[in-house]
């Protein structure tokens, strides 16, 4: 048996495979909207870890993130951005 962890959203908890770097939505959109056969193209997943790297900076610079999280954000970017976590993000788009 798989080993999952328990994560909670607004519909309440939900298992997550606890190898898995996803959330509740994520394993909920899995379970409820897996439909076509085409991934997230890569250059989405690339261009939302710029988009959250800059805004992490920025919302540290207006003082709404503390340097701790800012870091942890930006660490997270900077291994999507080299390649690391593809297998990460397996939700499906209709095309």
């Amino acid at each position: 048996m798989t080993e999952v962890r328990k994560e909670t959203d607004s519909l309440g908890v939900v298992e997550v495979p606890a190898d898995k770097l996803c959330g509740a939505q994520t394993q909920r959109s899995l379970e409820h909207f897996s439909i076509g056969q085409d991934l997230i193209p890569r250059e989405m997943i690339t261009a939302y870890a710029t988009l959250k790297k800059a805004a992490a900076n920025a919302n540290h610079v207006g003082g709404r993130l503390d340097h701790s999280a800012q870091r942890l954000f930006l660490q997270a970017c900077d291994e999507i951005l080299a390649g690391q976590h593809h297998d990460m993000f397996p939700l499906h788009v209709c095309g």
